[in-house]
């Protein structure tokens, strides 16, 4: 089945579930204000959260509906009514964790003052029907017209993620062994931070997306992107934790000569280069460097231990940066490997 996914799309799908419920309700003598704003609110991200949050509306709509009929029979149309109505709707809706009906039940109950002049019972029910009718109408637009699918926009934030990565991990660690200590708690941390929103909200979308599937199931190539696009984030989110680490974690003084800084330096930038841009990756040039790197790590932790009688008690800046860098690298393998397999397919 094909999928759309254009911006504007839920607007489109709103006017649709808007005109279909008014239809409805005009055929059947019905107000349509009520199951029109149950409609409005109805339209979700994914069809899985329309009918979760409608099975929790309808009842909410329900409770608003009856409060409204009973101050209406007791003080009738007074702003006292209003008041009552929307304040007992909210306060049993909170009592019973009715959270997502709230704003409906509430504009419900307290739409039904104006309206409601006689034959208090029949109006109720009215009004569960037209509740239900706006429910049942939006749901199925939700599902059947213009059906999300989010795997573009995954993999579009994903590739976006990716490229960052690569302009904060060399930004980072020009820093750090530039010893430039007060870039690193502002700039870095500014890039880290929108770094980390982008993930999550590349999150949400695979949520989206995972509901999805329970009613338009991806299948063939989408189905291996959206795979690879969960294994891609996993990855990237690691390698987002090992930068934090470095920001976060107090570096004094570095010892490495200008020949270690300046193999570390390259290898960084090869590393953020292929980050930025994927066909400047090659898996022999990869290993190469971390070779460099992993050369550079153990020879620092033999001098360590040979030039101490005592081990110290903390890790030495030296190899924090190396553990960390390296620990990137094996990342960015795996990415990379993870990518060329799923061509393969």
């Amino acid at each position: 089945m094909k999928h759309f996914n254009f911006p504007g799309s839920r607007v489109v799908k709103t006017g649709v579930a808007i005109f279909i419920t008014a239809w409805i309700c005009v055929l059947l003598e019905w107000p349509p204000v009520f199951a029109v704003i149950t409609a409005i609110v109805t339209i979700e991200p994914t069809v899985s959260d329309s009918i979760r949050k409608g099975l929790i509306r309808f009842p909410a709509s329900a409770i608003g509906s009856a409060y409204a009929v009973l101050f209406i029979s007791i003080f009738g149309n007074s702003p006292l009514t209003y008041s009552l109505a929307a304040v007992f709707t909210i306060a049993t809706c909170f009592k019973f964790k009715l959270h997502a009906g709230l704003l409906v039940a509430t504009l419900t109950a307290v739409a039904m003052v104006e309206v409601i002049h006689s034959n208090y019972l029949i109006s109720f029910f009215i009004r569960l029907g037209t509740t239900t009718t706006g429910l049942i109408v939006s749901t199925a637009v939700n599902m059947f017209v213009l059906p999300p699918d989010y795997t573009k926009d995954i993999i579009q934030k994903i590739q976006g993620i990716r490229k960052k990565t690569g302009i904060v991990i060399e930004k980072v660690f020009q820093d750090i062994l530039q010893e430039n200590d007060k870039e690193l708690e502002t700039t870095e941390q500014n890039l880290v931070d929108q770094l980390e929103k982008t993930i999550h909200q590349t999150e949400t979308l695979i949520r989206f997306q995972k509901d999805e599937t329970k009613y338009h199931p991806l299948v063939g190539t989408e189905k291996d992107q959206f795979q690879s696009a969960q294994d891609h984030l996993f990855k990237l989110k690691l390698i987002h934790y090992h930068i934090d680490n470095l920001i976060n974690t107090p570096l004094k003084t570095i010892s490495w000569s200008k020949e270690e800084r300046t193999i570390i330096l390259k290898a960084v930038s090869e590393l953020a280069y292929s980050l930025q841009n994927k066909t400047n990756y090659t898996s022999g040039k990869h290993q190469q460097q971390l070779k460099q790197l992993t050369e550079i790590f153990w020879d620092d932790n033999e001098d360590i231990t040979k030039n101490n009688d005592n081990h110290p008690t903390t890790f030495p800046p030296e190899l924090i940066i190396l553990y960390e860098l390296v620990s990137v690298y094996n990342l960015v393998e795996r990415y990379y490997k993870k990518t060329a397999d799923s061509l393969q397919r």
